[in-house]
Parts: C-alpha cells; structure tokens; sequence
C-alpha cells in the first residue's frame, strides 16, 4: 500500500465512477490473449530493512578497495565532503530551467560564477554554461568555427582522445563536412607539425588538438595556432584534464577551448554524468552553442542574472540555432563550481603539482623494472604516460588484479601501432605504496607451470 496507496473502497468508487463493473470490465477492450490471468514471476516482496540489506551486501562485490591507474579522460581526484552537502540542498538539487529569472537567481549566479570561472581558467574571454560532456563539448567546438569561418573542413589531431574523434565523426557524417587526422610524432608523442601544416587549406575551418594530449603529453599551442592562424583556420584546444589547468599555461592562443570538467569534484559514477565546457573569445560569443548567464541590474540598479545570447533551438528558428543541444549541465557544474572555489588559485596550482610529481615517480619508478621503458619521453607531460613492455599487457594485468591493482589502459585498440603500450595514470589519490607495490608485481615473472 506504500506505492499503491488506494483502497479497495476507493478504487470501487473509482470504478463505478467511470462506469465499469470491476477491473477486469475496465481492461475489456484489450483482447484476452493480451491480458496476464496470473500473479507476476516475481520474488515475494520484501521489508524496506530487507531490501537495504541487499543492495548493500551487492555494493560489497563493488571493487572500491583497488589501486587504480587508469585515466585516458575519466579521472580519479578526491571529491571534498562539501560538495555533495550543498549540491544536495533542494534549491538546487531539484532546480530546473531558469528561464524565469525573478524565481531563479540563485541557479542562475551559480552558473555565472562558474563561467567566470572557466574563462579565468582557460584564457578565454567567455565560456557557456556547459555543455553534456568533453566529447560533445569538442564537437561542437567545431561547429561553432565552421560556423564562425564559413569554411567546411577540420583538422584534427589524432592525439585527441579517440571517443571525442568518435562523437565528431557522428556530428560530421551525414552534414559533408570532411576531416583530416594528423599523426604525432614518435619521439614526443606531439602533432607533426610539417604534417599539420600540408593538411590545412583554404577550406579548413578548424584544427582540433588536445593538450595534455591522450598521451599525456603537452602540446605546443603557440606553434599549432600560428600554423593554424597562418591560413584563415581557427584553434580548437581540447582539455580532457581540467586539474592540468592548475599547473599547465593556459591555451591563450587558441580560438575555442573545449574542455571535460569531470576532475573538478565530480564523481566517476561508472561513466557519468560529465561536464562539458565551451570558452572562446569574444568576438565569437554569437555563435557558442548551450545557455550562457549574463549579468545585469533590475529595475532598481540591484545586481541580478539572466539567461542572454538565447540561441538554442527552443528560443530562435532551428535553421537558425547554434546547437540542438537543449539543456546544460547545471548540477553537475555546481559541483565543479564548489570544488573551484573551496581549493582557490593557490589550491589549485598545490593539487596539480601534487599530480604532477605522482605521476613523475609512477613513470620512473615503473619504467625501471626490467622490460619496460617509457614513450615518449622528448616532451613534458602531465599525469599520464605511456608505458611499454616486452610482456603482454593481459598477462601482466592479471597478475596486477590478484594484487588488488588495475593497470594501464592498452593502447592498440587505438593506436595498432603502439603494440605493448598503455597508458598509466597517477593522480593524487594513488599512494607511493601502490606505486611501488604495481612495479614489483610488473617485474615479477609469471610462475612456471
């Protein structure tokens, strides 16, 4: 009766009401071989205590107590307790669109707060309110330069996260917008720049790249926009590692940043929800897809916010919209908005550095046992790095899981080239024992039958 909470009584008032004589009147119409005569195969129904307790003995199958060094886009970082205490308040947790301004004003200075934000992050002079996730987010990036140039191709580097390439060819499939994919360099793991520089034409409206790179490795943005600039294209830089951001220069140079919010305190949740991102200069405010929140005064000079620039497909004709993507990510960009604000410039930078020094230990510490060796090495990195062994990475990777570790992700499902690789991720929350405890289980040799 909890979720069925009618009566016998009230549902034969129900009945006379409309005319039917019982249930099985009401549901006369449906034809007999439709109708189930029977109770459902389903287990008995169970106390709100019994079904606590089984969905808590399942979360124990859960894996939450292993070392884990995968990134490749989804990363771990701590989340502070505050988060999920204010996220969770009603005013914001059951929020909707704030189109009414008078009734909103708290959702929407949260996302202005957090656009302004992002734009002191990435170097940009506007960023939107956000956007589904990284992938999307770099998609429509490019649409926002074919747009912007009036030009019909792209230039994409195939450094670029390989399911953010995936999502851009759904985009550009059927709209006869072709792209080109430049490789990377086999000493440094960044874009052939003398590659990148014979793909663009008079036709490119984009070169897509991201930095850190999928390789972990940072890319050279004042050379890729001067190529890129030199002939009319604009610079999308895609971010995958927003914590990166702390420590790594900002992409100033480049047109559109594009990035993935998901390490500004928002939980992995096996694979999302994300927060995607879109800045720009200014000058391109006009055609950036998603909501953007601006600030103004009322009636009466008091300080206020509004949703602005309204060009999405709900407010304008759709041939004219800038994206079909209806709606932004408020809740999950509250959280990136919290974790920014509670760690601040100084906090920010101290995080990334820890990062980066994980990471560095990770790399030479792995690297050091017998018949591995590290790629890409004539370049800085961030908190990813490619690792190569001379055993397979499944047989290795067993060994890792009986130990409690999850390794690096293969590369040669993307990169056939790259036979032997994955790439390693260590973030702040990987401790130096289960560094040091994944490069003894690396070094040992499988027990001989």
């Amino acid at each position: 009766m909890r979720y069925l909470p009618k009566s016998d009584e009230e549902r034969r008032q129900m009945l006379a009401e409309i005319g039917a004589k019982s249930i099985d009147d009401l549901f006369s119409s449906i034809p007999a071989e439709y109708r189930l005569g029977r109770d459902l195969d389903v287990p008995r129904q169970q106390a709100e205590s019994e079904i606590v307790a089984y969905f808590r003995a399942a979360g124990q199958k859960n894996a939450t107590d292993y070392a884990s060094f995968l990134g490749a886009g989804a990363y771990r970082h701590y989340r502070p307790v505050i988060i999920d205490a204010l996220v969770q308040r009603g005013e914001f947790l059951t929020s909707y669109t704030p189109y009414q301004a008078e009734i909103t004003q708290g959702t929407l200075q949260a996302i202005f707060e957090f656009q302004t934000m992002i734009a002191e992050l990435t170097g940009m002079d506007v960023a939107n309110a956000s956007m589904y996730d990284g992938s999307t987010g770099a998609a429509e990036a490019v649409l926002m330069a074919m747009r912007v140039t009036g030009r019909h191709k792209a230039v994409v580097a195939s450094t670029v996260h390989p399911e953010y390439r995936e999502v851009l060819h759904t985009y550009l499939r059927y709209r006869e917008m072709p792209t080109a994919t430049i490789g990377y360099d086999a000493e440094t793991g960044r874009i052939d720049l003398a590659a990148l520089d014979a793909a663009i034409s008079a036709e490119t409206a984009a070169v897509l790249v991201q930095s850190p790179n999928f390789f972990g490795v940072i890319e050279d943005i004042p050379a890729i926009a001067a190529i890129a600039h030199a002939k009319g294209a604009l610079l999308i830089v895609t971010i995958a590692e927003a914590i990166s951001l702390g420590v790594v220069r900002p992409p100033v140079e480049a047109d559109i940043v594009a990035m993935e919010a998901q390490s500004f305190g928002v939980a992995l949740s096996y694979g999302g929800p994300f927060c995607g991102v879109i800045a720009a200069k200014e000058q391109y405010v006009r055609q950036m897809p998603g909501r953007l929140a601006g600030q103004t005064v009322d009636g009466t000079g008091n300080r206020g916010f509004v949703l602005t620039i309204a060009t999405r497909e709900q407010h304008i004709r759709r041939e004219k919209a800038t994206s079909n993507i209806c709606t932004n990510q408020a809740l999950v960009a509250l959280m990136a908005t919290i974790f920014m604000a509670v760690y601040g410039k100084d906090g920010m930078r101290e995080l990334a550095g820890h990062n980066l020094a994980k990471a560095d230990y990770a790399a030479k510490t792995l690297a050091a046992q017998p018949g591995a060796k590290l790629r890409f090495t004539g370049a800085p990195r961030f908190h990813e790095f490619v690792l190569q062994t001379d055993e397979s990475p499944e047989t290795w990777s067993k060994r890792l899981l009986e130990n409690k570790i999850v390794g690096g992700i293969e590369l040669s499902r993307w990169y056939p080239e790259l036979r032997k690789c994955t790439l390693w991720c260590a973030t702040e929350v990987v401790t130096r024992e289960q560094i040091d405890t994944a490069a003894k289980v690396l070094a040992a040799q499988p027990v001989e039958a």
